[in-house]
């Protein structure tokens, strides 16, 4: 079983990227509370990319692991 790299780019895209709809519409990805990703979780996060992205946030949230992206978010 062949392990999937991680792609640095999805998280730089966490960092830069605004929230395109919804209730916190313009707020960059990382800034979304893990509310609102646990709801995305329980309803159904939206297909493609914002999707990944989402999907992403919230595994990094729900491990405690959001210090990966400070030093990105910083630059």
């Amino acid at each position: 079983m062949e392990v999937p790299q991680a792609n640095p780019q999805l998280l730089i895209e966490l960092v830069t990227m605004k929230m395109p709809f919804g209730k916190y519409k313009d707020r960059i990805l990382c800034d979304l509370p893990v509310s609102y990703l646990e709801w995305f979780q329980r309803k159904g996060f939206p297909a493609g990319k914002l999707g990944v992205l989402l999907t992403t946030l919230y595994e990094i949230k729900l491990n405690g692991l959001e210090d990966l992206l400070k030093p990105l978010k910083n630059k």
